[in-house]
């Protein structure tokens, strides 16, 4: 655990085995283009350590047999491992911590600069001691470069010491236990060989995919003291290459080590070819101190857009900037230079094998107000992906755009369709590819970009193309019900995932989830209002490539009028038709018995029955609704739809189902918290924690290991700034509703918004305010209570929050301008 109270300093004073799974992948670096695992440079992969290298979008197809089904698997590659470097004195074993006697140990992952640090003194089996100290990052300034500096101080002793640094080909994706027996070999055609004096490189092409990888590096002896490089030979092997430097180094003095790396790949622009490119980067790289400089003031300057204070809470600013660092590593501005999405467990591992899933929902809301430009650029993974979304959707007998529950490297879906049980060991079908409510996912972020950012050109381009053919999807699946005078949808899987089916197994899939019927609803009016808002040319042309008729315009209008919301007799918003009808789960029992029941479908399952049986969730279903839209478009919502929404239907429904829900996913426990923290303040501030926990503590029992959870982490930020504050974009107007939990006295951010950037929001007590820097960014219109205000460059507003024991908050603002 953490030693001291830091909240740029994530580290441990030991080296524990069962943890290091857990440690590596908190202590990835990456820059959003590439992330390397926190693996120690001398390390294998074996039942303690696990290095992998990933880079966003590279995939790689294979085929399985699992009892006797034959499968295909498509999984983001584990590319050739850079970090390979060791030493050995005098002849000796080459190091490795299992062979001496560790006498200090510290790792140490530094937020604010996204360096990784390992202190360590050791004594070896002929008593000698060293202290080796080594520092490396991913480059945040140059996306395609890597550095490793080890620093070797002989404390007592003087001798040879062998240096071996090299790059390694014959990596597999062997990093998730419950993938075991499926195809893991990724890489072939491995070449390797040296292309300078100090420089080696090798290159491989994936099986299936056909993408060349090419890794040069160069390893150079820094300014150290009293060491000299007697000589270098290469030593050749089948799929890697290793050079060792023969040094002499005297007591007491210190041999430093810098290795640099370059990593392309046949998919990057702007490059002849990636071995040529690879050597170049790194023949130009400089040394490790530039480097780490450069790379260093890219993420001061990233800091300044991402600020974000808690005031009191050392441990949770901590945990949030942990958030946004590997928020960073995984999506970034170098993202928007490639064709990739949104990958749900990053790039830190090898868990769902590297899909985008819908997560998109909770990671591009906080991008929107702090890197709109990249997440205008992965609404273009989607984008690009139509073509395949049609497809799919026209093979289903439907019309418009219906995207995958997975999604990988050309957007069909990629769901497995057996998953293994690792309680029971067996495998069984998976249906949830039926969750086609990814497709809203998508939809929702396009028109919250536009939203944000008023980009006009965006939504004409690729924005209003994906809300129109998602809209016309969920025309296409909604069925007509003369008996109830309304449209029914059908055969689908919602976001609880506990239930595929109905427990009499009448086919699969449920009918009329409530938050995939309220969603559609919800995506048929905004394809409406995009054609409203597109310049008169830009929709005649979309209209006529799209053949969208007055007729079908007049249908989407009907059905988003008349769409089916089931509902208990108590008013309780039924989270999918016949809901109420399920037996109730005796939830104590099963805590007894099993403790954590997280994954309460893995236990029931090993018992022989099924959560389809049960009032049970794994995560948020209907209280999804209450995330996505506040309680003023919910309550405009259900109105059209011809049903009551009262002052009690949230916190009535965010009783019921928050004590039927097993939270079985890290997101859930952020959506709980976000839902409470508008009707019930006290709860919110104990889920939030747990969430900002969720991966630390590795609360899923081991699943921190295979990767980061995105969207959980990206959520937790997007909670703070967007929930906390009430930060909602509307008509137009950028409102704010401050509602702090009590817990937390001050919350200090900044946002970026339609052109302005950097703009200060500072909530303290009952104080609120608003800074926007001078510039020549059109004003802008911000609400604070029914007050609209026209806020331009240089000018402040506060505002005064006096709150009420019933809860209510009166607000008065004010504006100050700028003198002239």
């Amino acid at each position: 655990m953490r030693d001291r109270a830091d909240e740029w300093v994530l580290g441990w004073d030991d080296f524990d085995p069962s943890q290091e799974g857990l440690r590596e992948t908190l202590c990835t670096t990456g820059n959003g283009y590439f992330a390397t695992r926190g693996a120690a440079p001398e390390a294998v992969a074996d039942a303690v350590h696990y290095p992998g290298t990933y880079a966003a979008g590279i995939f790689n197809r294979l085929a399985s047999t699992v009892e006797g089904r034959a499968l295909e698997h498509e999984s983001l590659v584990n590319l050739p491992n850079w970090l390979p470097l060791t030493f050995r004195v005098e002849g000796g074993p080459w190091f490795r911590l299992a062979d001496v006697e560790v006498e200090r140990y510290r790792q140490q992952l530094d937020l604010r600069n996204g360096v990784l640090t390992r202190r360590i003194a050791v004594r070896d089996r002929s008593r000698r001691r060293t202290v080796i100290v080594q520092r490396r990052f991913t480059s945040m300034d140059e996306p395609h470069l890597a550095a490793l500096e080890t620093v070797i101080e002989a404390v007592d002793w003087s001798g040879t010491v062998d240096v071996r640094s090299g790059l390694d080909g014959g990596v597999a994706n062997g990093g998730v236990r419950r993938y075991q027996g499926l195809g893991n070999r990724h890489l072939g055609a491995i070449r390797t060989g040296r292309w300078a004096d100090d420089g080696v490189e090798l290159s491989a092409r994936t099986t299936q995919s056909e993408i060349t990888i090419a890794v040069a590096a160069r390893t150079r002896l820094g300014e150290g003291r009293g060491s000299i490089e007697r000589f270098r030979r290469l030593v050749p092997g089948r799929a890697h290459v290793t050079e060792e430097i023969v040094c002499e180094l005297r007591r007491g003095a210190t041999l430093v080590v810098e290795k640099t790396v370059a990593l392309y790949t046949s998919r990057d622009a702007g490059i002849s070819e990636p071995r040529l490119a690879a050597r170049r980067a790194v023949a130009t790289a400089g040394t490790f101190a530039r480097l780490l400089r450069a790379h260093s003031e890219r993420w001061r300057d990233l800091w300044r857009d991402w600020h974000l204070r808690l005031e009191r809470h050392v441990d949770v600013d901590l945990r949030l900037n942990l958030h946004v660092v590997h928020l960073l590593q995984a999506v970034s501005e170098h993202t928007g230079d490639l064709d990739a999405g949104v990958p749900a467990r990053g790039l830190h591992g090898e868990a769902y094998r590297g899909h985008v899933f819908w997560d998109e929902l909770f990671v591009l809301p906080t991008l929107n107000f702090n890197m709109p430009h990249v997440a205008s650029t992965l609404l273009r993974y989607r984008h690009r992906r139509l073509p395949e979304a049609r497809r799919a959707a026209l093979e289903a007998g439907h019309a418009g755009a219906m995207f995958p529950w997975q999604s990988g490297s050309d957007g069909r879906e990629e769901s497995q369709t057996w998953h293994l049980n690792p309680r029971s060991g067996h495998w069984t079908p998976d249906r949830s590819h039926r969750q086609r409510h990814v497709g809203l996912a998508v939809a929702y972020g396009a028109w919250q970009q536009f939203q944000t950012t008023g980009d006009v050109d965006v939504l004409s381009r690729f924005g209003a193309e994906l809300i129109l053919e998602v809209a016309r999807f969920w025309a296409s699946i909604a069925r007509y019900d003369a008996s109830r005078d309304r449209y029914v949808i059908c055969g689908i899987m919602g976001p609880d995932e506990y239930h595929d089916a109905y427990p009499d197994d009448r086919g699969p899939g449920v009918d009329n989830n409530a938050y995939t019927n309220v969603m559609a609803a919800w995506v048929l009016c905004r394809a409406l209002d995009v054609l409203d808002r597109l310049p008169a040319a830009r929709r005649h042309a979309l209209r006529q490539q799209l053949g969208l008729t007055e007729a079908e315009l007049r249908r989407w209008q009907r059905i988003s009028r008349r769409l089916f919301v089931p509902f208990h007799e108590d008013g309780i918003i039924s989270q999918f038709e016949g809901y109420e009808s399920l037996d109730e789960l005796d939830w104590e029992a099963y805590r007894a018995r099993y403790g954590d029941i997280q994954r309460l479908d893995r236990i029931l399952e090993a018992e022989g029955d099924t959560p389809n049986r049960y009032k049970a969730s794994k995560q948020a279903d209907v209280l999804m609704l209450f995330y996505l839209l506040s309680a003023d478009q919910l309550a405009e919502l259900f109105a059209r739809l011809g049903y009551r929404f009262e002052y009690r239907t949230i916190p009535d429904n965010i009783a019921y189902y928050a004590r039927r829900t097993s939270h079985g996913s890290t997101l859930s426990r952020l959506v709980h918290s976000w839902v409470l923290a508008r009707g019930d303040r006290p709860g919110s501030w104990p889920l939030f924690v747990e969430a900002l926990g969720a991966d630390v503590a590795d609360a899923q029992g081991g699943t921190t290991s295979e990767g980061i959870h995105l969207g959980a982490m990206a959520g937790t930020v997007d909670l703070v700034q967007r929930c906390y504050l009430g930060l909602e974009v509307r008509d137009d107007v950028l409102w704010l509703n401050p509602r702090l939990p009590d817990e937390l006295d001050v919350l200090e951010t900044t946002i970026r918004y339609r052109g302005h950037w950097r703009i200060g929001v500072r909530v303290e007590g009952q104080r609120l305010r608003l800074n926007v820097p001078s510039g020549d960014s059109a004003p802008f219109r911000l609400g604070f209570d029914r007050r609209i205000e026209t806020v331009g460059p240089g000018d402040t507003f506060e505002g005064h929050l006096r709150r009420h024991p019933h809860g209510d908050v009166a607000r008065v603002g004010r504006l100050h301008r700028p003198m002239s």
